[in-house]
């Protein structure tokens, strides 16, 4: 390392990466990393001579990464804050100082998946839903749960007070309605509700707001628990951003400072999308919960050292052409390209046409392509992006300098600088036309001129990916219907949800000042919503005029974080649902999202597009997909006559010109005030003032984990499997979702059993994802998937046979009987199991059912070294083998050598033997399966 003139602070010091010019800048942040964080245990000389040798060893050498934060959301984030007050309890137990646990790596949790669309304007009326379920008309159980008004109520006389509404009196509630004043969200800006003027934030914010304090409360006084009894934690208080939205506009650093060095920025995190942040020149992406764990508590990240597909674009953008446009033709030539688990990085020319922010939105979308990131190196158009954002002078001439010092900013002016990749790929974005992404699957773009054609063709065509069959006698149906007293109809393609969401969309200024521009009419039955990322989004929306717009169209902000992305969507009208099902229509649901999987909208609702926020806005004014834009209009203007879609599209310039006005240092300067100011139903709710949690033993969202009873300082080695039976026998490509407890609580279900236990009504069941901090519920949900195929009992669903008495039974209650009886449990399966998704529960869930071994052909490689990490052996069969060609039942009870290599299987009611071979990669993977898993290991490590 060296000191001076390259870096413009005193004893602060960067290591040189001038040896590796060459080297994909994404591969430079790699190899900094290990330079400073080799130690010769977690990291060798070895691991940095391999990222040197980049070019030789790529796809091969598997390498440490040690990144410089952590980034969580809640629904993943409390099993690991769980996770580590349950260490404090254990470590106490054996007189072990508990404040010695804390994260080692800088660790922040953003509170934003909690949001449900409880109220939107067609459904203003709905009483709220405290427990997530689908009964309506019931609301909070008594008003002392509601939290008081969070800021000034509006006067009589809006327009005296607030000085910008026009209309009188905001006072004239309808008669009988029973509604509440209007009240002001704290931090957001003012908009009547009454009068649809920039004057107050809607009603409908509030008043999800206020039923998703009430839903998690016991969750949220843990949280701030967290944040007041570990180092090294910060948390992010509910209605502030998205996840997403709070990294990128207040987390991020792009340098870091710490222990005397100044190092790249870099991020894990605990949901896909974290790749968004490599749009600003950081590293990072989404890890499973268990890996983030052992991020939290030292250890490096491991992955094969990836190849760097280089992203070459050049050619000019078209004027229609949006930064979700561009992506999707991305995601196309990527795809195509195979770039499964590789770099992508950008470069070339066409690189100046993209903003900060478009270059987000590329890269929040590089899982659609199963890139690993999609990564934009810091050049001068960041650098001017920094300068409008809270960046003080001086840290953006110690940013510069440290960047250009150790090769890790990017100059276009030079071509040779261009780096080596494993191969080219180029995408001319003269080429790129507005498409939408369905109906069901992210990579099937359709272009916005050949949607009606498309759409007609999926009526035509087989169930599939992409065809619905619908007898072409059935296509003309149209069923008439009532609505709030008006007469309306549904056809084939009529849309009726229509969501700009958060998580990818909003932190692009221009896609959504286009959304707002200029249109003025809808049909009042769609289920419309607008949840921004962050209070940002709404004040450059409200202060550039273009939030009334929005608003009378439908599109009021319901809140701040997931929501419909995430499947919280209200239901929809009981009319609408009526006449869908009555004429077994293809209704359809439009978003600005990332993912649209068939049903998860709304299960009524089968065919789902993903577009960009205005086309989100013309469809939902068209009402249907099935129009062509060029040569039909979207409908008739106020003075009668036809608006097409290019009379209500703004240019660029005008765009730029909002911009520029609008998006300044003042909004990014009051996001860095609200964050500090947090809310005042925050900073009002008391949390436990304890170095241990006081685990509340009737809580039935947070409970202690028994991840480690009977710890000791004895370490158990790897042993035997003695006398196992199969909990499961299943076949080819079990997923993730088929293994962990995710969506709504089924009322049948053994999770509902126990909440029922609990004296808790369906309605208040909530779902997985808001109760992942209780062991309870999610080991119950665990293989609770209608579609799990378990060849034990030969038809679909969460149910198993216990061997020994016969009986079909939860595989929970079975799981549970075996434990009693002292009987280990294994898992077989086929090839590519725990693809998909990578949840922690996947492999938290088996373990505490009792799995002790999964026995697979294959297995996905995240999940294999989740479950290494939960201390259950991954075992493959041999190369040819299977359980079918070894004649398995299912139904022998197995004994394990794992002292032998292959490993030794024993069928000990039969004497039949066969070997498997354990897939423990190094010496680490053998040190976490001794223990029990890396949560036990460093457990153990503190006894010592």
């Amino acid at each position: 390392s060296y000191t001076g003139k390259d870096v413009p602070k005193k004893g602060m010091q960067c290591l040189p990466l001038a040896p590796a010019e060459r080297l994909p800048f994404s591969i430079r942040v790699l190899l900094e990393a290990a330079i400073r964080k080799c130690d010769g245990f977690y990291v060798k000389q070895e691991d940095v001579q391999n990222i040197l040798n980049w070019e030789e060893r790529q796809n091969e050498a598997e390498v440490p990464f040690s990144p410089a934060r952590v980034l969580l959301q809640d629904f993943t984030g409390i099993p690991a804050m769980v996770d580590l007050a349950a260490m404090r309890d254990a470590v106490a137990k054996n007189g072990v100082d508990p404040t010695l646990i804390n994260p080692k790596c800088p660790t922040d949790l953003i509170v934003d998946h909690s949001l449900q669309i409880d109220f939107s304007k067609c459904a203003i009326q709905n009483a709220p839903n405290p427990g997530g379920g689908d009964v309506q008309g019931a609301g909070p159980r008594s008003g002392s749960a509601r939290p008081s008004p969070r800021g000034p109520q509006l006067g009589t006389q809006c327009g005296s007070r607030h000085g910008s509404c026009a209309k009188g009196s905001c006072s004239d509630t309808p008669s009988g309605s029973g509604r509440p004043p209007a009240v002001q969200i704290e931090n957001t800006p003012l908009l009547c509700p009454f009068h649809l003027q920039p004057v107050s934030e809607q009603d409908t914010a509030l008043r999800n707001q206020e039923i998703e304090l009430i839903r998690n409360k016991e969750r949220l006084q843990f949280f701030k628990w967290c944040s007041k009894a570990f180092k090294n934690v910060s948390v992010v208080p509910p209605d502030i951003g998205s996840v997403h939205q709070v990294n990128l506009e207040y987390l991020s650093q792009v340098v870091q400072e710490g222990e005397g060095f100044i190092y790249p920025d870099s991020v894990v995190g605990t949901d896909s999308h974290t790749t968004m942040i490599n749009g600003l020149g950081i590293l990072g992406w989404g890890v499973g919960g268990i890996e983030t764990e052992a991020v939290m508590l030292g250890q490096p990240v491991s992955l094969t050292l990836p190849q760097v597909v280089g992203c070459k674009l050049v050619g000019s953008i078209s004027t229609l052409a949006t930064s979700i446009d561009i992506v999707l033709c991305i995601t196309k030539h990527l795809r195509q390209a195979g770039i499964g688990g590789k770099f992508v990085e950008f470069f070339g020319p066409g690189m100046s046409q993209l903003s900060a922010a478009d270059r987000t939105t590329i890269a929040n979308m590089c899982p659609e392509y199963n890139a690993t990131i999609s990564f934009f190196p810091v050049d001068d158009t960041t650098l001017k992006h920094f300068k409008q954002t809270n960046f003080t002078e001086e840290r953006l001439e110690l940013l510069e300098a440290y960047l250009k010092a150790v090769k890790l900013f990017r100059s276009y002016d030079d071509q040779a600088e261009d780096p080596q990749y494993s191969e080219v790929i180029e995408v001319n974005l003269s080429s790129i036309v507005p498409y939408v992404s369905g109906p069901k699957r992210p990579q099937d773009r359709v272009p916005v001129t050949c949607m009606k054609e498309d759409f007609l063709n999926c009526l035509n065509e087989k169930v599939g990916f992409k065809g619905f069959h619908i007898p072409s006698e059935k296509q003309d149906t149209v069923v008439p219907f009532l609505h709030e007293g008006t007469k309306y109809t549904l056809s084939h393609g009529s849309v009726v949800i229509a969501a700009v969401i958060s998580c990818t969309n909003n932190c692009n200024p221009s896609v959504m000042l286009t959304a707002g521009h200029k249109a003025n009419a809808m049909k009042p039955y769609i289920r419309t919503s607008l949840a921004p990322g962050s209070g940002m989004v709404t004040h450059y929306l409200n202060a550039s005029g273009v939030l009334p717009y929005l608003s009378k169209l439908g599109f009021e902000v319901i809140g701040y974080g997931c929501a419909t992305c995430v499947g919280n969507t209200a239901p929809l009208p009981q009319s609408v649902v009526d006449a869908i099902k009555q004429g077994d229509l293809v209704a359809c649901g439009v978003l600005s999202g990332s993912r649209h999987f068939e049903g998860r909208l709304c299960d009524c609702v089968r065919a789902n597009y993903l577009a960009s926020p205005p086309l989100v806005v013309a469809y939902a004014i068209a009402g249907t997909i099935g129009i062509d834009f060029e040569k039909e209009p979207l409908g008739v203007g106020a003075d009668g006559t036809e608006l097409f879609l290019k009379d209500l599209w703004p240019s660029k310039e005008e765009l730029h010109h909002v911009e520029e006005n609008n998006v300044v240092a003042s909004i990014f300067r009051e996001l860095r005030s609200r964050m500090q100011k947090g809310s005042t139903f925050w900073n009002s709710m008391d949390a436990p003032d304890a170095v241990l949690f006081p685990w509340d033993p009737k809580s039935t969202y947070i409970r202690c984990p028994p991840f480690f009873n009977r710890l000791s300082k004895e370490v158990s080695g790897l042993g035997s499997i003695e006398n196992a039976h199969a909990l499961l026998f299943l076949g080819d490509k079990v997923t993730t979702d088929h293994i962990s407890p995710a969506g709504s609580i089924a009322r049948v279900s053994a999770a509902a059993k126990y909440l029922q236990s609990k004296r808790l009504t369906p309605r208040e069941f909530n779902s997985y994802g808001a109760r992942r901090g209780n062991d309870a519920v999610m080991t119950r949900g665990t293989f609770a998937s209608i579609k799990l195929q378990n060849r034990l009992v030969g038809k679909t669903g969460p149910k198993t046979l216990h061997i020994p008495s016969g009986q079909m039974m939860d595989v929970f209650e079975a799981a549970e009987r075996y434990q009693r009886d002292g009987v280990p449990l294994i898992i077989l399966a086929g090839k590519e199991y725990g693809s998909g998704s990578s949840r922690d529960w996947a492999a938290k869930g088996p373990y505490l059912l009792g799995v002790r071994a999964v026995i697979a052909e294959s297995f996905a490689k995240m999940h294999k070294n989740h479950l290494v990490s939960m201390g259950i052996a991954p075992l493959q069969f041999l190369p040819g083998q299977s359980a079918d060609s070894l004649q398995l039942s299912g139904k022998e009870r197995f004994s394990i050598s794992m002292l032998e290599l292959p490993c030794s299987l024993t069928d000990t009611s039969t004497g039949k033997s066969f070997s498997v071979v354990a897939l423990f990669e190094n010496k680490m993977d053998v040190t976490f399966y001794k223990h029990g898993g890396i949560l036990k290991y460093v457990a153990h490590s503190m006894l010592q």
